[in-house]
């Protein structure tokens, strides 16, 4: 969201002040020069090169710029699982674990596949093991002992793959990630464990307990 929304604003502006500095440029370059584009001297011209100090000689160039996002952009995400669920303790051990995103254009690879990693481990965790516990309006769980967080050594190495896609409501076709990568997870873990079983869970966390229960009950 962050890329998306600032970075579309960013974009904006930074398009607002290119035509603020050609616009003093074909003032400064006089009559009959061609304006060709900025470059990291300043404006190219036929005339040669108008340098940024010049430009700004008649005082600084600034411009602002403004995005609130949209709901018309949206990301998609899918994830497989490959999984060995041993049927005497309900344990469920993760073989391969790989997500595919569509994000448009990835602006920034390893912060993307790190968003996407740690989205993953956030929803293993409440997929298998994080739960709280309400009764009459109180948590009567409070404790971590009872609530385990998975640790580095609890979570697979996930493999990430970007989809090559372009979406024109993004700054340069990107779209935002943000937790879109939790959504899969669940779903997709469930769908193994039934594969590698034959038993459906249809409620979070599926823990030990409760897929050895169902085993039981399918036995």
């Amino acid at each position: 969201t962050g890329t998306v929304v600032a970075g579309k604003a960013l974009l904006i502006a930074c398009e607002r002040l290119r035509e603020r500095i050609l616009t003093r440029a074909v003032r400064l370059s006089g009559r009959g020069a061609q304006i060709d584009d900025l470059s990291p001297d300043g404006v190219e011209t036929s005339h040669g090169c108008l340098d940024f100090a010049t430009l700004l000689e008649g005082g600084p160039l600034a411009a602002d710029g403004r995005h609130d996002g949209t709901p018309r952009s949206v990301s998609f995400n899918v994830h497989g699982f490959r999984v060995a669920v041993d049927t005497d303790t309900g344990r469920v051990k993760i073989l391969q674990s790989v997500q595919a995103a569509d994000a448009g254009t990835v602006m920034n690879p390893a912060q993307l596949r790190g968003q996407v990693e740690g989205g993953v481990g956030q929803a293993l965790g409440a997929a298998l093991s994080e739960e709280i516990v309400i009764e009459e309006g109180r948590v009567i769980n409070p404790q971590l002992r009872n609530y385990h967080v998975p640790q580095i050594g609890d979570l697979p190495i996930t493999e990430v793959l970007f989809a090559d896609t372009y979406d024109k409501l993004g700054p340069f076709g990107a779209k935002s990630m943000s937790e879109a990568p939790f959504n899969p997870v669940a779903p997709a873990l469930a769908n193994a464990i039934a594969n590698a079983c034959g038993v459906r869970m249809y409620s979070t966390p599926m823990t030990p307990d409760r897929v050895w229960s169902e085993l039981q009950a399918r036995a």
